[in-house]
């Protein structure tokens, strides 16, 4: 805490309490926006940690199945028949605001999801082989929410860090030097009007002894 260098008038007092009364409101805001944030942080990081468990229970299903389809048709074969696909998804990424923090929205369409957007041949290829790619597209919705979710829960991460520190510096530094610099302000003003006071009584003694 340290006093700010101004000059102890009225006027300054005036100003001072005006930034203070600012701060302070600015203050309240401020902590009320980081205690929402932290709130809604909260929910996400945990929705993030289901969905990430969900997503990877998937994916190693998808994985286990494509390591026993590659050890029975071997590297060449399957490098082939997966080479080539004939499904686009088109993806749109739009933004919505969360306690003033814009986070991503990604939209998407066409992700497969059926049995019938195989396009390879199936006659020298096996079942697992099919499991996997459809599990994938089964879960390739789910890992763009994952993706979605987990950039959103680092802005909100980012945005309560820089928010903390706008608190902190408030509520550790402006408002106690405002606080200390109108203390020492009225305490000048008194001194000085107590000085003035008993200048005019000498003036008046003086005065009335003549």
């Amino acid at each position: 805490m340290s006093r700010l260098n101004v000059n102890p008038t009225r006027m300054e007092l005036t100003k001072l309490k005006k930034r203070l009364s600012v701060a302070v409101r600015g203050y309240k805001l401020l902590k009320d926006k980081q205690d929402e944030l932290i709130r809604k942080f909260i929910i996400l990081v945990k929705y993030n940690s289901d969905l990430r468990k969900k997503v990877e229970n998937k994916l190693s299903d998808s994985f286990k199945y494509f390591v026993i389809s590659r050890g029975i048709l071997g590297n060449e074969f399957l490098d082939e028949a997966i080479v080539y696909s004939s499904n686009k998804v088109e993806l749109d990424i739009v933004v919505k605001n969360i306690m003033s923090v814009n986070v991503p929205v990604l939209k998407f369409d066409n992700v497969f999801n059926h049995l019938d957007s195989i396009r390879y041949g199936l006659f020298n290829t096996n079942s697992e082989l099919d499991r996997s790619i459809i599990n994938l597209r089964f879960v390739f919705s789910e890992l763009l929410e994952l993706a979605e979710v987990e950039k959103s829960t680092q802005l909100l991460a980012n945005e309560i860090e820089k928010t903390r520190r706008r608190v902190n510096a408030l509520e550790y530094k402006t408002i106690p030097d405002l606080k200390e610099t109108i203390k020492y302000i009225r305490m000048k003003l008194d001194e000085n009007e107590r000085g003035a006071l008993i200048r005019l009584m000498k003036v008046k003694d003086i005065i009335n002894d003549r």
